[in-house]
């Protein structure tokens, strides 16, 4: 969920500076599939009305639900990384505003590095479908949890599929196939999953987890897991996972500050949201001092693509429609990709994302909606917002979440329908039908 709503039972870390998504509008979205900042509880479909995700128990001894995945074939990641400069270390730098020794939330911060200090392995998993913030922060914790001596194994769910922008990132060799995790883990960590059904095939095994925390900062977080360190109103995960690896006393060096700055760069938006807090900045700093290259980040994350993809985005933009009246008068603009589309062009589905940030430059639009068919045949619909409407409400609805400026849900049927569906859960509440 967003707004208040969504917040998690226990919230995480107030230490650092806040940058509110309910007044500022948060993430405006956008990026390429490395900054999509949809969030889906998946299973909303044209046959059946979509339920809201139920609330999990505090603590872990829960069954996980499934979760739909966008695509079918799984296939293993290779990693073509480098770390760019493996000499430069960075110690960490103490937190000025930490939570203090005692409080709830210094105390959540407290039980995870016990957990971590006294734990041999540590299995870490992200949500399905990972972008920049969520495979960036896992890669990132795995190399800093391998430093500390610990067995570390990293995984998502299927479809097991590094995205083609995301290879780049160090730290691959510790991914394994979700079915080599345990099926009971001592210990496990789910990075920048809003529920634990977004763990997709991991999800029963966080909930065997002897036990599990939770570093998220989505505002349609469901309070799943022993313990929590969701902060909302962090920029990006890997701002909760940069604290984390400090506490537990790992200098930064390149490889570690690489997938930091992925998930960083990803979730603000090269730095141009409004979560870009001065405090942001002072991250991005310690990143680069450690070795990280922002215009390779950069060029990876944004700045490439195949020439199938300019084709795909070609026909999604002559098929878009404006409607100036939708979203209470303040415009809606959809396009829709199906999977023909992009098996013409041999262009896998994880390279769509970034068609969102061309359709939501519409001027006479502040709702930007793309339907995007999956390898299942249903459609995926992320939403972008310029902080006037709440989208994520609207996902909600849905059977989706996600944040106020940038939400999706699942849902199969004809793509005008879903559209009417999503038109009509735009309204305000109170407006007149």
């Amino acid at each position: 969920m967003s707004g208040p709503e969504g917040r998690a039972e226990t919230p995480g870390t107030g230490w650092t500076r806040r940058c509110s998504r309910r007044d500022t509008g948060g993430h405006s979205a956008g990026g390429h599939s490395a900054g999509g900042h949809d969030v889906v509880p998946r299973g909303a479909h044209a046959t059946t009305a979509p339920t809201a995700p139920a609330t999990p128990p505090a603590l872990n001894p829960g069954t996980a639900n499934p979760a739909d995945n966008p695509a079918d074939n799984p296939a293993a990641a290779d990693s073509t990384a480098t770390n760019p400069n493996p000499a430069a270390m960075v110690p960490p730098t103490p937190a000025s505003a930490a939570p203090e020794p005692g409080t709830d939330q210094g105390m959540e911060w407290e039980r995870a590095v016990e957990l971590i200090r006294a734990a041999d392995e540590v299995c870490l998993a992200c949500h399905v479908a990972p972008d920049g913030d969520a495979l960036g922060s896992m890669l990132a914790l795995g190399q800093a949890l391998r430093a500390l001596g610990k067995r570390c194994l990293a995984s998502f769910g299927e479809p097991f599929r590094v995205p083609a922008i995301l290879r780049f990132l160090p730290g691959q060799e510790l991914l394994v196939e979700p079915d080599r995790m345990p099926e009971e883990p001592a210990l496990m960590v789910s990075l920048d999953a809003a529920g634990q059904s977004r763990l997709g095939s991991l999800a029963a095994r966080a909930g065997r987890a002897g036990a599990l925390i939770v570093v998220d900062h989505h505002a349609s977080n469901t309070g799943f897991g022993g313990v929590r360190l969701v902060d909302p109103d962090a920029a990006a995960t890997a701002v909760l996972v940069e604290e984390l690896i400090r506490r537990l006393g790992v200098p930064l060096d390149g490889a570690i500050a690489e997938g930091l700055y992925a998930g960083l760069a990803s979730d603000t938006g090269s730095f141009k949201y409004p979560c870009t807090t001065p405090e942001v900045h002072d991250l991005a700093g310690r990143l680069l001092t450690a070795g990280v290259r922002p215009e390779a980040v950069s060029r990876e994350l944004w700045d490439r693509a195949p020439f199938g993809y300019l084709q795909v985005l070609a026909g999604a933009l002559a098929r878009a429609r404006l409607e100036r009246d939708a979203a209470d008068g303040r415009g809606l603009v959809w396009t829709t990709i199906a999977r023909a589309d992009r098996d013409s062009r041999d262009v896998p589905y994880d390279q769509l994302e970034g068609v969102i940030d061309q359709l939501r430059r519409t001027d006479e639009a502040e709702v930007a909606v793309v339907l995007k068919e999956t390898d299942k045949g249903e459609w995926y619909v992320s939403t972008r917002a310029k902080g006037a409407v709440d989208v994520g409400r609207a996902c909600v609805e849905l059977g989706g979440g996600g944040h106020r400026t940038a939400a999706a849900f699942t849902m199969g049927g004809e793509p005008a329908w879903i559209i009417d569906r999503l038109r009509a859960a735009l309204r305000l509440p109170g407006d007149a039908d």
